[in-house]
C-alpha cells in the first residue's frame, strides 16, 4: 500500500502495555499509527524506544477527558496526516475501593478516563466517517465490565457503559460502512499486573482456566483483525479475551 494512501489509527492511552502492543501490531500490518498522550516527556520517551526498534508511531497531545482538547488534537491530525479511519479507545485508569469509601473524585476520575472519553474521541471523528463511509471504532473494556469486580463500581460501571455504547452507536452507523465493536481482557500480562506481588498473581491464575494470563500481543491481534477491511460484517459485538474466566 501506497505510504499516502494507508489508513489512520489513532489509539488513546498508547503509552501503556496494552497501547503500545496495539500501534505495533496496527503499525506491522500496514497502518499510519498514531498515539495519543497527555505526558509530552513520557510520550517522547516512548516514542524514541519504539523507533529504536523499527517502529515509526506518531504521537498526539490530548487530554482524552476533555471535549475540546480532543477537538483539537483531531484538528492537528487532519491538517498534519489527515482523516482518522480507524480509533481504538483504550485509555483506562484504576482508583478502586470500596462504594462506602470511594471519594466523588475517585469516581469522576475513572467514570472521565474511561467512558467519557469514549463519546469525545468518538464523537469527533464520527461526522468524517459517516462523509467518507467507512470507520472502525473499537472500543477496550473489561471482563469487569460483564462480571462486576470487588472494589471496583467505578471501573465496572465505565466498563459496562462502553457495552450499550457500543451496541446503539452500531445501528445508528451501520448504513455507513462504520462498524462499532467492544474487546472485554481479562488479567493480561501488562507492567501494572506484573507488578502485583507474586503469590496474589498466583491466585488470580488459578482462576483462569487456560492457567495464564493473557498476552498484549493477543488482546492487539483482535484490534487489528477488528480494523480490518474484512471484518465489515462485524459490528454491535463484544469480543472476550480472559482465558475461560468469565464465560456466558
Amino acid at each position: 500500500m501506497d505510504a499516502n494512501n494507508k489508513r489512520i489509527a489513532l489509539v488513546t492511552g498508547a503509552t501503556g502495555g496494552l497501547g503500545t502492543a496495539m500501534c505495533k501490531e496496527l503499525y506491522h500490518d500496514g497502518y499510519h499509527v498514531l498515539g495519543n498522550y497527555r505526558n509530552k516527556a513520557k510520550a517522547e520517551e516512548w516514542q524514541a524506544k519504539l523507533k529504536a526498534e523499527g517502529f515509526e508511531i506518531e504521537v498526539v497531545e490530548g487530554d482524552v477527558c476533555d471535549f475540546d482538547s480532543v477537538g483539537r488534537m483531531i484538528a492537528e491530525i487532519e491538517t498534519r496526516v489527515g482523516t482518522v479511519d480507524i480509533l481504538v479507545n483504550n485509555a483506562g485508569i484504576t482508583r478502586d475501593g470500596r462504594l462506602s469509601k470511594m471519594s466523588q473524585s475517585d469516581w469522576h476520575e475513572v467514570i472521565n478516563t474511561n467512558l467519557n472519553s469514549v463519546f469525545n474521541c468518538t464523537r469527533h471523528v464520527i461526522e468524517g466517517m459517516i462523509e467518507r463511509k467507512f470507520g472502525r471504532i473499537i472500543n477496550i473494556s473489561s471482563v469487569n465490565g460483564q462480571r462486576g469486580q470487588f472494589g471496583q463500581t467505578n471501573y465496572s460501571a465505565a466498563k459496562a457503559g462502553m457495552h450499550g455504547f457500543t451496541k446503539t452507536l452500531a445501528m445508528e452507523v451501520a448504513k455507513y460502512g462504520i462498524t462499532v465493536n467492544t474487546i472485554s481482557p481479562g488479567y493480561i500480562a501488562t507492567d501494572m499486573v506484573m507488578a502485583v506481588p507474586e503469590k496474589v498473581r498466583d491466585q488470580i491464575v488459578a482462576q483462569i482456566p487456560l492457567g495464564r494470563l493473557g498476552g498484549t500481543h493477543e488482546v492487539a491481534h483482535l484490534v487489528s483483525f477488528l480494523a480490518s477491511d474484512e471484518t465489515s460484517f462485524i459490528t454491535g459485538a463484544n469480543y472476550s479475551i480472559n482465558g475461560g474466566q468469565h464465560v456466558y
